[in-house]
C-alpha cells in the first residue's frame, strides 16, 4: 500500500478504505510517512470531505494509536461531557459533582487552557491542596466510591491526533469538519466513556462562530459516536457573550459553589441543567428529560449537590472549607470598576475580545509556557439586554497589576451600548441525536 495511492484517490474524491486509512495513521503515527504527504492528504480531505463511515474509521484509528481508559471497573453508566470551547464555560466545575449528587458516575479527563482562560483542571488547582495526578486505580476507586473525579489528560491519549493537529495548524487544514469532529471524539472516546453529551458552541467567542456550522459539526461529531458504539448527543449553545458572569479560574470556582447553591447565573445554571438532563437520561437514572431536570434542580435546593461538591474537592486533596468560604480562593490586588460611558441598552459583548482581555489580565496563557495567575480575570455586571446608566458598573476587573489601560480599552471596544430595546440572545440553539 503506498501513501501516493491514498492521496491520489482522496484527491479525486473518492471513498477510502478502512484498511487505507488505518495505514496512513499508523504509520504517520511511528514516523514512517512523511508530514508533506500526509499535509497532502489533510489538504484533500479539506477539499473533497469524508463520508460518515470515513469520519468513524478515522476516529478509531487515532484512538487506537495510543493509550486507551479502561473505565470497565467503575458500575454504572459512565457519561462524558464535552464542551467545544468558550469563555467563562465554568459547566464542567458544575455539572461534575452536581449528575454525581444522583449517583451517575462521572469519570473526567480534563487538560489545562490555552487561549482565554484556564482549562478545568487550572480552575480547580485555585483550591488549596487540589490535584489531579493519581493513578488510574485511584481515580476508578474514588468514582466508585464517590460518584465523581477528575484526573489529567494521560500522556500518551491519541498521539496521532498530536501530531495531526501540529500538522494542520501550520498547513491551513484546521476549518474541516471532519478532521475537527475526528480530533475531538477520538479523544473522548479514548477517555472511556459509555456516552457522550457535547456542547457544541456558537457565536463570536467559539471556534464555530455561524450557527449552520455548528449545526454541521455537531450532527458529524454526534454520527461519529454512534457509530463507533458511544451513545452520543449534542446540544447547541450560545457564545456570543461569555457565559455567566466570571471569566477568570478562582473567579469562576466561585460561581460554580454559587450555581451548585442555587443562585448562579440564570445562563449558566440554564445550560447545566440542560446538559446534566441528557447525562442523567443517558445513564438511565432517569425516563425523560423533565424528570432528570427536576432530580437535578431538587439536588441544587436541598443541597445535595453542594455537600457532593465538598466530597469531590477532600477526596482529591483540596480544602472543602473553600466551598463555604470562597474568601480563601486566589485574590487579586486591584478590583477595578469599569464605569459605562453612556446611557441605554447592552447591545453586544464580544466573548472572544472579553476573553483576550481576560488573558492580557494573565487568567489564560498566551503560550503553552505561560504562568496563569489564578485570582485573574472579569466580573460581568451586565450582560446583553440589561440596561446600563452612564457611570454604571459595567464589570469589575480582578487584577495583580498596576497598568491596564489596554485592557481597559479592548473591554470598552467589545461592550456595545444601544439607545434602542435589545432582547438577550437565545441560548439553546438546537439539539442533536443522529
Amino acid at each position: 500500500m503506498r501513501m501516493y495511492d491514498i492521496i491520489e484517490k482522496k484527491r479525486n474524491g473518492e471513498e477510502l478504505t478502512d484498511q487505507e486509512i488505518r495505514f496512513f495513521i499508523e504509520e504517520y503515527t511511528k514516523g514512517d510517512i512523511p508530514d508533506y504527504q500526509v499535509s497532502a492528504l489533510m489538504m484533500a480531505v479539506y477539499f473533497q470531505d469524508m463520508t460518515e463511515k470515513e469520519r468513524a474509521e478515522l476516529t478509531s484509528a487515532m484512538v487506537d494509536s495510543g493509550d486507551k481508559i479502561d473505565l470497565s471497573a467503575i458500575s454504572g453508566t459512565k457519561v462524558d461531557k464535552h464542551s467545544t470551547g468558550g469563555v467563562g464555560d465554568t459547566t464542567t466545575l458544575v455539572l461534575a459533582p452536581l449528575v454525581a449528587s444522583l449517583g451517575v458516575p462521572v469519570a473526567k479527563m480534563s487538560g489545562r487552557g490555552l487561549g482565554h482562560t484556564g482549562g478545568t483542571i487550572d480552575k480547580l488547582e485555585s483550591i488549596p491542596g487540589f490535584h489531579v495526578e493519581i493513578s488510574n486505580d485511584d481515580f476508578i476507586h474514588l468514582v466508585n466510591k464517590n460518584k465523581v473525579a477528575v484526573i489529567g489528560q494521560s500522556g500518551n491519549l491519541t498521539p496521532a491526533d498530536k501530531k495531526l493537529y501540529s500538522l494542520r495548524d501550520v498547513t491551513a487544514t484546521v476549518n474541516s469538519i471532519p478532521l475537527i469532529a475526528s480530533s475531538i471524539m477520538s479523544k473522548k472516546i479514548a477517555s472511556g466513556a459509555d456516552s457522550i453529551v457535547l456542547d457544541v458552541k456558537t457565536g463570536s467567542g467559539a471556534f464555530m462562530q455561524e450557527l449552520e456550522d455548528a449545526k454541521e459539526l455537531a450532527g458529524a461529531m454526534v454520527s461519529i459516536g454512534n457509530r463507533v458504539g458511544r451513545n452520543t448527543m449534542a446540544v447547541i449553545s450560545d457564545m456570543s457573550q461569555p457565559l455567566g458572569k466570571g471569566i477568570g479560574n478562582a473567579l469562576e470556582v466561585k460561581e460554580a459553589i454559587d450555581t451548585l447553591k442555587g443562585h448562579g447565573p440564570e445562563d449558566l445554571t440554564e445550560l447545566c441543567l440542560v446538559l446534566g438532563s441528557q447525562m442523567v437520561v443517558l445513564a438511565g437514572k432517569a425516563e425523560t428529560l423533565d424528570e432528570a431536570r427536576n432530580q437535578l434542580q431538587e439536588n441544587m435546593q436541598n443541597g445535595k449537590a453542594f455537600n457532593q461538591f465538598k466530597i469531590f474537592l477532600d477526596s482529591q486533596g483540596g480544602d472543602a472549607h473553600v466551598a463555604d468560604h470562597p474568601e480563601m480562593l486566589p485574590q487579586a490586588t486591584y478590583k477595578i470598576e469599569l464605569p459605562a460611558l453612556e446611557t441605554g441598552t447592552v447591545s453586544e459583548i464580544v466573548a472572544n475580545e472579553v476573553g483576550t482581555a481576560a488573558m492580557m489580565l494573565g487568567a489564560g496563557r498566551a503560550t503553552k509556557d505561560s504562568v496563569i495567575d489564578l485570582a485573574a480575570g472579569i466580573v460581568l455586571h451586565k450582560k446583553i439586554g440589561d440596561k446600563v446608566t452612564e457611570g454604571e458598573t459595567l464589570l469589575t476587573i480582578h487584577t495583580n497589576q498596576n497598568v491596564i489601560e489596554e485592557v481597559k480599552d479592548k473591554l470598552y471596544k467589545s461592550i456595545r451600548i444601544s439607545d434602542t430595546t435589545v432582547n438577550p440572545p437565545t441560548l439553546i440553539y438546537d439539539t442533536v441525536t443522529e
